[in-house]
């Protein structure tokens, strides 16, 4: 008998699993409300500079204010950073462009401030705090920050609840985001912005990491690749549910307000949950996993069944497990073996191109130059489709050729993009719109993959590891950007150039289709060399591990 036939046993997708999953996923809806917040609490609206205050007084219309005040650039519109450093008086009745092109008129900066066009949003981070011209640059490190707090958090609650358990770390992530993103909302200043913001990014991926485990540790394998995709369209949902949310609330206060005030409610109802009972075995909490078991089966309404579990049939059904518990893991179990490095060197590609890529295309929404609530709810809704596709390209031709089409595919998709004309906006969204489909496929495949890889005694150093990688590709990829400046193609050729590489990379994963959750690292390596040490002959070197029991060496390892 194994974990998962006592899992059999106490019902593995009976009422509990139904409630547990379900509770689990609810907050994930909220994800996405503050991974593409920056879309709507930094949109930067319509402006130029504020007008000379001696006009103030005078007699003259809007239109003729702004014609004394403001410069028309190259395209016909009003100038953002720059005004006359006097009113040009003789430029009423004249051609402002020809007249700018025989005269060179004295310019200044934007001295008396900044209006701007409030139509979209009545209030932004952009005018609260002027970050324009000069400052246009902060917009950009706001959203750094806040991954920069995602990357930390990854590292910090990745390797924290494997030591202190699922269901500890994953109330504390729901407390702190619920507090800073309160805290975020009632800023003062834009440094204390930046700095909630980084904790918010924290609370994210403790919620990401521990919600993960929690789910799949309680889960049978044959229903993982389904509850996988179902929490991933929690999260395509709530893009959905965040372009209505930002349109209905213009005010970016209100609007980080009313996507931080339901961490509470989750934070209130997270001590329901049962913490993982692998995780208490394999952490010499025999009696507690016996209870939760028992829990379990009460619930789906096995309680003779979870009655006969004891601490001799668990110990007996996890025999292997408990003995390789005696062995420490750290975070460099992830890179000690052939198998190990390969699945991490692999994933880390993967997650950081996607990553990288995913948010290289979402996180400036104005540059399609449609309207930005729009563009979010097509940019969530391809997700819909493309969620689908990999789901049955999962169940049907295994994991590793579904992560490896969906990135080639989004790479080649944004390459093409490059090759459009701007003026071809439809086109060029609409490819766009496909890559970043191709991305979310990948995200939507990379989660349950690398979960599947990794086993149970290292699972969240594994994907707090891989968590890190993506974090760093989303902190990366605003800075691509600035090489436009130089080359303007090249941004799009590396947003597309990375997928592809990493496609190449994810080839050399091992398949986990219709495989069992492995719990040791030497489950991982079986399955990983299973082809080559099927054509070597056992080695029969052996360890004495206690008084009790001996096994193989690399039983362990």
């Amino acid at each position: 008998m194994v974990f998962a036939d006592l899992l059999e046993q106490v019902g593995s997708t009976g009422r509990f699993q139904l409630v547990h999953v379900t509770l689990l996923s609810v907050p994930i809806l909220m994800m996405a409300s503050h991974n593409l917040l920056q879309n709507f609490v930094a949109a930067v609206p319509p402006h130029h500079c504020t007008t000379h205050t001696n006009l103030s007084d005078s007699v003259l219309g809007p239109a003729e204010t702004l014609l004394l005040s403001v410069p028309i650039d190259g395209q016909g519109k009003l100038e953002r950073c720059r005004r006359y450093v006097q009113p040009q008086w003789d430029l009423l009745g004249k051609n402002s462009s020809e007249d700018l092109e025989k005269n060179e008129i004295e310019m200044e900066g934007c001295v008396d401030g900044w209006t701007y066009n409030k139509t979209d949003m009545s209030s932004t981070i952009i005018t609260e705090w002027d970050l324009v011209c000069d400052l246009r640059s902060l917009k950009q490190m706001g959203q750094t920050i806040y991954m920069g707090g995602v990357l930390v958090g990854a590292l910090v609650f990745g390797g924290l609840s494997d030591k202190f358990g699922r269901r500890i770390l994953l109330l504390i992530s729901h407390l702190m985001m619920a507090v800073s993103g309160t805290c975020t909302a009632f800023a003062s200043s834009y440094p204390l912005f930046c700095l909630f913001r980084f904790f918010t990014g924290m609370a994210l991926s403790g919620i990401i990491l521990n919600s993960f485990s929690l789910i799949v540790e309680w889960i049978p394998t044959r229903i993982r690749t389904v509850v996988g995709t179902a929490t991933g369209y929690c999260y395509t949902t709530g893009q959905l549910m965040l372009a209505g949310v930002a349109y209905n609330i213009r005010d970016w206060r209100w609007l980080t307000l009313a996507v931080s005030l339901p961490f509470y409610v989750f934070f209130l109802y997270s001590w329901w949950f049962l913490e993982s009972a692998r995780w208490l075995v394999l952490t010499k909490k025999p009696e507690e996993a016996v209870q939760n078991l028992k829990t379990v089966a009460r619930v789906n309404g096995r309680q003779a069944e979870g009655d006969k579990i004891n601490l001799e049939m668990l110990q007996e059904s996890m025999k292997k497990e408990l003995s390789c518990s005696q062995v420490a893991h750290s975070a460099l179990d992830l890179v000690r073996t052939r198998t190990m490095r390969t699945i991490t060197v692999c994933l880390s590609a993967v997650w950081f191109s996607t990553s990288f890529s995913y948010y290289g295309l979402s996180m400036d929404l104005q540059k399609f130059g449609v309207n930005i609530y729009l563009i979010q709810v097509i940019f969530g809704a391809v997700d819909i489709p493309a969620k689908i596709i990999i789901t049955v390209a999962m169940s049907m031709i295994g994991r590793r050729l579904s992560q490896c089409v969906s990135l080639v595919l989004s790479g080649i998709t944004i390459l093409a993009n490059g090759l459009v004309p701007y003026e071809m906006q439809t086109l060029r969204t609409s490819l766009a719109v496909l890559g970043k489909g191709c991305l979310a496929a990948s995200f939507s495949c990379c989660y349950l993959y690398s979960g599947e890889l990794y086993p149970t005694v290292i699972r969240q150093n594994g994907m707090g590891w891989v968590s890190t990688m993506a974090r760093l590709g989303a902190m990366v990829a605003p800075l691509v950007l600035l090489l436009s400046d130089a080359v303007t193609w090249l941004p799009g050729v590396i947003y597309g150039a990375a997928p592809i590489l990493s496609g190449i990379f994810a080839y050399f994963l091992p398949e986990t289709l219709s495989m069992p959750l492995p719990d040791t690292i030497q489950d991982a390596e079986d399955r990983g060399f299973k082809l080559r040490k099927s054509k070597e002959p056992p080695k029969k070197e052996e360890v004495v591990l206690n008084d009790q029991t001996s096994m193989p060496l690399k039983e362990c390892a």
